[in-house]
């Protein structure tokens, strides 16, 4: 899950990427379909050839958070985040996870909700792997609309996205956490792997690194991938109905598979195609 929530190395320090982007059509229509890292080595350069002909041509930004959503994340994390009574992490994970979380323990665990140390070891392998949300596609994709004057928006609230995991049920909270724990001494490996993977637009590799990561939990993947897929999906349908062009940009763990993005539209109908 870390992989997951990292598609939330050395210093990239130039580091040229060239994610997988797709192309959805109608008539009078190009949605532009961008599988994005939330954080990146230093110096990634991922904005040029075709994904920077697509930053040009779109009319509007429409990315999971909205900048103003980003923003209030912090703030609804720390309010969902905690436990109602504390729990030590010995508790919680049997002694084959435990001694590998120690390369990832959060600080502050036992008050914390399964769920949110999760996304807490995500965030730290990240920065073990010199990663950074400042150098992130979202982060670059907001500048250059803002500089442009061009609208930004987003498909989810921050509370919306920060609830899908308070309400997995506790069971499924704590097998996600137990396989993260087990884990979490390969984590910065294999989140170097996923964004070697991204920056070649290995969409193969991509799909196998993170169906690896949530299938083991099958109703983690409905609430977390699939179900958001589809209400995307349906979005990206709705938008069809008017005119222009827009860049929407998304974890690249949204756009692979047969129940990735551009699958769905698809089979919808729509002519998909990938131009990078």
């Amino acid at each position: 899950m870390p992989l997951l929530l990292a598609a939330c190395g050395a210093d990239g320090g130039g580091t040229e990427a060239r994610p997988a982007l797709w192309v959805a059509a109608d008539a009078d229509t190009r949605i532009y379909l961008l599988g994005t890292m939330h954080a990146l080595p230093r110096g990634t350069d991922w904005d040029e050839a075709e994904v920077g002909k697509a930053i040009h041509a779109a009319d509007e930004l429409v990315m999971e958070l909205s900048p103003r959503e980003l923003a209030r994340a912090g703030d609804v994390f720390r309010t969902l985040a905690p436990r109602a009574a504390p729990l030590a992490m010995e508790k919680r994970l049997p002694q084959a996870a435990l001694a590998p979380y120690r390369a990832l323990e959060v600080r502050g665990g036992d008050t914390l909700d399964d769920w949110a140390i999760l996304v807490l070891m995500g965030q730290r392998a990240a920065e073990r792997a010199k990663l950074s949300s400042a150098d992130g596609v979202e982060t670059g994709l907001t500048a250059a609309f803002r500089k442009a004057g061009k609208p930004i928006s987003g498909l989810e609230t921050a509370e919306a996205q920060l609830m899908l995991f308070e309400t997995l049920d506790p069971a499924t909270q704590r097998a996600l956490l137990t396989r993260a724990a087990a884990r979490a001494d390969r984590a910065t490996q294999e989140i170097a792997a996923l964004t070697a993977a991204w920056a070649r637009g290995d969409v193969a590799a991509l799909e196998r690194l993170i169906n690896e990561d949530v299938d083991a939990v099958p109703a983690a993947r409905r609430a977390i991938v699939t179900d958001r897929n589809r209400a995307w999906a349906d979005w990206a349908k709705r938008r069809m109905d008017r005119p222009g062009t827009v860049l929407m940009a998304v974890g690249a763990g949204h756009l692979v598979g047969a129940d990735g993005v551009p699958a769905l539209l698809e089979a919808e109908g729509f002519e998909v195609r990938r131009v990078q």
